[in-house]
């Protein structure tokens, strides 16, 4: 049964540890922001898309601040998506 606990937890922290990782290494949303409006900046949007990339930086801009990076950056990447980018 040790050896068998023992299988387990390695096993454990093996695919753990690239995961962690993974989470840990993803962009700041403050980066992404910047991106965003630099994309914004240079684009000609109608009416109806200034508003869909508005809206959308505002949710981003809200899960920002409460430290939800990856949420934020999610919206930003719709955004962009917008964009064209």
């Amino acid at each position: 049964m040790n050896k068998f606990a023992l299988a387990l937890s390695l096993a454990t922290v093996v695919v753990a540890s690239p995961l962690s990782s993974a989470f840990a290494a993803s962009t700041p949303c403050e980066t992404t922001l910047k991106d965003l409006r630099a994309a914004e900046a240079a684009a000609k949007l109608s009416d109806a898309d200034k508003n869909k990339v508005s809206d959308l930086e505002t949710k981003g801009i809200e899960r920002c601040n409460a430290d939800d990076d990856k949420r934020a950056n999610e919206f930003f990447a719709q955004a962009m998506k917008v964009l064209g980018k």
